[in-house]
Order: C-alpha cells, then structure tokens, then sequence
C-alpha cells in the first residue's frame, strides 16, 4: 500500500526516507582492583548534572556485576553529545563512599578518561559524540585510595 502511495506520488524507492535508527554504545571497563560488588554507569546528554545523570530521566542507566572486565552496551541511543560517569560500587550500597567526606573510596571512571582532580571532570573534559553507528569504548576504572 504504501508503495502503491509512492508510485502514485511520483517517488520511487529511492525516493523514500529510511527509518532512522539509533545506535549502541558498548563500554569496555578495564583495572577494577576486585570483582566485589557493581559497576554502575550512566550515560546523560545533560551538561548541567553530569556526572549525576540519575536526575535526567531520559539517560541510559545499568548495573552490572563487577569482574576484572567489565562489558556494558546501551542500545537504542539515539545521535548526540554524551557523557559517561562510572561507579565500581563495591559494597553495593547505591552511592560514591567517600574518605573524610571528600576523596573518593571507591572506583570511578568517566567516558575519554577525563581527568579528575579535585573535582569530578568538566562535561568538555568527557563528552563525545554519537551518531547513528555503533560505538565502542574503553574507560579506565581509577581508584584514588
């Protein structure tokens, strides 16, 4: 029916849009000192509350069990300007344990190893681009005790 609509038109195949598809993001998340507990990652394209990206509700969010690799894909991700925060929550309690209230305890890594100094990275420090095709990534999980 709908090529009969084309033809009728006066657009052949060709001439018809293909669907637009979105892509998957695969990370690749290496030197996790053990494989107690989770790694959590979320992917945001809000520069405002990076790395917190649990408060966009449109942002690609997993747990999975930590191991000395750690693979995680998010699919359907549509094309844009992202950035990945990590977490390897070793005690698995939900949140980043920190050392007299500033240093972190546990593990954290962010999409193109963005640098953390006394701070989490700027979002131009870990953001990246995404377009329709398949991406793979690699973070570093850094540990500051």
């Amino acid at each position: 029916m709908i090529r009969a609509a084309a033809l009728a038109l006066g657009i052949g195949a060709v001439g018809m849009a293909a669907p637009a598809s979105a892509g998957t993001v695969t990370i690749t998340v290496t030197d996790l000192r053990s494989d107690e507990g989770v790694v959590r990652a979320c992917m945001t394209t809000v520069e405002d509350i990076f790395p917190r990206c649990r408060r966009d509700p449109n942002s690609h969010r997993t747990v999975v069990r930590a191991g000395n690799t750690v693979t995680i894909r998010f699919t359907n991700v549509e094309p844009g300007d992202y950035a990945i925060a990590l977490l390897h929550d070793e005690n698995e309690d939900g949140k980043a344990n920190r050392v007299l209230g500033m240093a972190p305890r546990e593990g954290y890594g962010f999409s193109r190893d963005a640098p953390v100094r006394m701070a989490p990275p700027d979002w131009d420090d870990a953001v990246f681009t995404i377009g329709r095709a398949s991406q793979n990534l690699t973070i570093k999980m850094r540990y500051f005790l």
